[in-house]
């Protein structure tokens, strides 16, 4: 092989030389805490929803609305709005607080809009399409008694490639019948992040 042949072959194999050795993957655990950005991340939502939960249950407002009601009162979770300056999964953290809230066996839980807006459209079908008796009837939901919702708010202080962000959840529970509010909730999370100054 000449000289000139072989430079062209190493320039044909730099692409794929450079493919192989660029990506590394390493799986960790779910509920390994690795922070890279500093910004609101999975363990955030997870976390914050189980600890407001958790207060939130271990209130006087549960125990009067059990005994007013006869059985643990049913809940449903609204509208969680992000008012931060950085994007917020806000679904994903509204499917924590829903799990939370389900797997404490302490109240009963009720889907969303979306999902009874689903829920709905299959019994629609059923109407025309299932026999009579496996049809499940309209007007037979189960009303929700209280509707959490809430904000997510965040307060950054920032000097050259340093700041601190903090990041403040509050959540209200509401009597759907008298629009009383019978919990309120706040949770903090603080976070200082350093980088180089170029990534500003």
């Amino acid at each position: 092989m000449g000289r000139r042949s072989g430079f062209w072959l190493s320039l044909s194999l730099l692409p794929l030389l450079s493919a192989c050795g660029g990506v590394k993957v390493v799986r960790m655990d779910v509920n390994q805490v690795k922070d890279l950005s500093g910004r609101w991340n999975d363990t955030d939502s997870r976390l914050v929803a189980e600890e407001m939960i958790q207060d939130c249950l271990s209130r006087p407002w549960l125990g009067g609305a059990t005994q007013a009601i006869g059985k643990p009162p049913t809940v449903i979770v609204g509208t969680v709005r992000n008012l931060s300056d950085e994007h917020i999964a806000t679904d994903t953290f509204v499917e924590d607080l829903q799990r939370a809230l389900i797997n404490s066996g302490r109240v009963a839980f009720v889907a969303g809009s979306s999902e009874r807006g689903e829920v709905r459209q299959e019994r629609l079908d059923q109407d025309v399409n299932a026999s009579e008796e496996t049809r499940k009837a309209h007007g037979k939901e189960t009303g929700a008694d209280f509707m959490l919702s809430g904000e997510i708010n965040t307060i950054a202080d920032q000097e050259g490639g340093k700041s601190v962000v903090l990041y403040q959840t509050n959540l209200k529970l509401l009597n759907m019948k008298t629009n009383e509010i019978v919990w309120n909730g706040e949770k903090k999370i603080k976070k200082f992040v350093e980088r180089p100054r170029a990534t500003w």
